[in-house]
């Protein structure tokens, strides 16, 4: 817990000092983004704040290296992944190489994706990288990090128009693109021993270079125990703590603690969401795969007597509320 309160400490005294010398002033971010259009916006710039690392600090994987699920190490069996699976095809990629990379842009079975990772907000999401425009040419784009944030969560730019993205909703914000938005594709985040059971063939991403970063490792050590988020200002839900963890699927949500106490839920218009212990939270324990055992969430339709994925999400209470403040969390 020390560790981080240092870590944020300096985080917050270096950003702060940057919002007061550059303020939220699209005049001053041209230096660093000059192909922004920043006449073109759908939310106020005051809202957007320097998480520290400037443009492509945190680097995005633009190559990613895969290999096969039964020749991985250094992932322990309760440690969480994304899983993405395509026309049967399949490839996981571990919360200890995206939380030093937030993005992956890569390809599966076709189709151009982004897989993203905010941690301050706990946000896992996978993205369709084709944008189909109205009147205009489709584009196929690809991701970087801003270094900014937007209610503690992760601002994405494309590097096709340099527009900025809301990785929380897929939707443009700043730039040429503003109010385009990215189709999520369904993922799971499960647990690096479920992905093996379910699919022994998979690929795994690997660091481009394992000596880069502490993978295996939580820079952000105790986040899950803290009162408030980080570089966060906005309200917070009424009815749970900001960094307890809710499930979203389409219009319902609910605490994890409450899917958690009834395993299995089915609402009228045919979701049902499951939880099963043994995934470990990727932000409590210094090691990931000493974290908390926070379970594994599976959200699902019938089809025609087969269980289909659906786009579900596991993210804190608190971002979850940011970005939709009408909705009721459920906790009993």
């Amino acid at each position: 817990m020390r560790n981080l309160i240092a870590k944020l400490t300096v985080c917050v005294f270096g950003s702060l000092l940057f919002i007061k010398a550059a303020g939220a002033d699209p005049d001053f971010w041209k230096y660093e983004w000059p192909n922004t259009d920043f006449t073109k916006t759908s939310v106020n710039f005051q809202e957007i704040l320097s998480g520290g690392p400037p443009k492509d600090g945190i680097p995005a994987i633009d190559n990613p290296i895969f290999a096969p699920v039964g020749k991985i190490s250094g992932i322990s069996k309760n440690e969480p992944v994304i899983t993405v699976e395509i026309s049967g095809k399949a490839r996981a990629y571990p919360l200890q190489v995206l939380m030093w990379h937030e993005i992956v842009n890569d390809e599966l079975a076709g189709i151009p994706i982004s897989v993203t990772f905010c941690p301050l907000c706990n946000a896992s999401i996978v993205f369709d990288r084709r944008l189909k425009r109205e009147g205009g040419s489709d584009l196929v784009l690809d991701f970087g990090t801003t270094g900014k944030l937007r209610n503690s969560d992760l601002v994405m730019y494309d590097r096709q128009t340099e527009s900025w993205w809301q990785q929380f909703t897929g939707e443009a914000i700043v730039g040429d693109l503003t109010g385009e938005s990215l189709t999520m594709i369904p993922a799971r985040i499960e647990s690096f021993n479920r992905l093996k059971s379910r699919f022994p063939e998979a690929e795994v991403l690997l660091p481009n270079n394992p000596n880069a970063r502490a993978y295996g490792k939580n820079p952000y050590v105790g986040y899950d125990s803290l009162d408030v988020p980080f570089l966060y200002r906005g309200e917070y839900p009424a009815n749970v703590a900001p960094l307890s963890r809710v499930v979203a699927v389409g219009e319902h949500v609910w605490s994890l603690d409450y899917i958690r106490k009834e395993k299995r839920i089915e609402t009228q218009d045919g979701i049902i969401v499951e939880w099963e212990k043994g995934q470990n939270s990727a932000l409590d324990a210094a090691i990931i795969g000493e974290g908390t055992d926070i379970g594994n969430i599976i959200a699902y339709k019938m089809v025609n007597n087969k269980p289909i994925d659906v786009v579900y999400r596991v993210d804190f209470a608190f971002a979850y509320h940011a970005f939709h403040p009408d909705k009721k969390i459920i906790t009993k």
